[in-house]
């Protein structure tokens, strides 16, 4: 299972992160907002001599918009336009630098939001990063993603990555009675999610319609990639001792996010999934680390 296993690097390369936290085996590491040349090619070096793969979260240069997403879904044409742009110049650069196993983006850009819920305590580092579904057809929101799809197929193809979408905050456009985004995995096969364990918790806490256990039924078999980390979340809503790594004590009845249970579903469904552990190590011990490696192992084979 370890050679599916990953770990993230972001804003460089963190030599003691990796020496502590890469293990025999892993798969590679997931890297994203380097603020520097230097680190990129300390990545591209070490992947060589350690022949790990690399992937990429979207982008790998900081410092190319004032926000971090492309804006694929945007309804301003303009902005729209200006996201495909900075993605193929990425890629450009990408193909000459590291050669990516895959290049994840999130997914849909902007989100856009359930109106009736209240996302006060939801991250966005700028308005233009969310809609209100009011605002936003689900014809829109079809005939958009439809492009998106075609466009990141070929591109997929003509560079030689898997192009990974990781579901944001997801309306009913996508957990409910629409088909759209099912249809169009089904289309475009080569195109594969992301789930990730913590956002999915966190918005089944603020948003009283939303089902995580039920979306990762539906979209686990189309992962590529988990991003995996807990978090636990106080009655009053507050988070607390957040992209803590998962271990099996972490009681759910103490506001932590139900990791063995989103695990098992995922396992059920899609057992080779890669694992890429977005946790800040430094939280636990040595031991409590390797603890927390071999039970994702052991839950991913349905061994306990």
């Amino acid at each position: 299972m370890r050679h599916n296993f990953l770990i993230g690097q972001y804003g460089g390369f963190n030599e003691a992160k990796y020496r502590r936290d890469f293990g025999e085996g892993f798969y590679g590491i997931e890297a994203c907002l380097f603020q520097q040349e230097p680190d990129i090619e300390r990545l591209r070096l070490q992947s060589k001599q350690d022949d790990f793969r690399i992937g990429v979260h979207f982008p790998l240069r900081a410092g190319s918009s004032r926000v971090r997403d492309a804006l694929f879904l945007a309804k301003d044409e303009a902005v729209r336009q200006q996201a495909f742009a900075r993605v193929q110049q990425e890629l450009d650069y990408l193909a000459t630098a590291i050669q990516p196993s895959y290049v994840l983006f999130h997914y849909p850009k902007p989100v856009i939001l359930e109106d009736r819920v209240n996302w006060g305590r939801w991250h966005f580092e700028d308005p233009s990063e969310y809609v209100f579904e009011s605002e936003y057809p689900v014809e829109l929101f079809q005939e958009r993603s439809e492009v998106l799809f075609e466009w990141l197929a070929r591109i997929g193809q003509e560079y030689k990555f898997v192009p990974v979408l990781e579901l944001d905050a997801l309306n009913g456009y996508v957990t409910t009675k629409r088909d759209i985004l099912e249809r169009l995995l089904m289309k475009h096969n080569t195109i594969k999610l992301c789930l990730d364990t913590a956002r999915l918790y966190i918005q089944e806490r603020i948003d009283p319609y939303f089902d995580a256990r039920a979306v990762i039924e539906r979209y686990a078999g189309y992962a590529e990639l988990i991003h995996l980390s807990t978090l636990r979340i106080e009655e009053s809503g507050e988070r607390k001792q957040t992209r803590y790594p998962v271990l099996p004590h972490l009681d759910p009845s103490e506001g932590w996010a139900p990791i063995e249970d989103y695990m098992r579903i995922i396992g059920r469904h899609n057992p080779n999934v890669k694992i890429m552990f977005e946790h800040r190590s430094e939280q636990v011990s040595d031991e409590e680390l390797a603890a927390c490696y071999s039970w994702v192992e052991e839950l991913l084979r349905g061994s306990v």
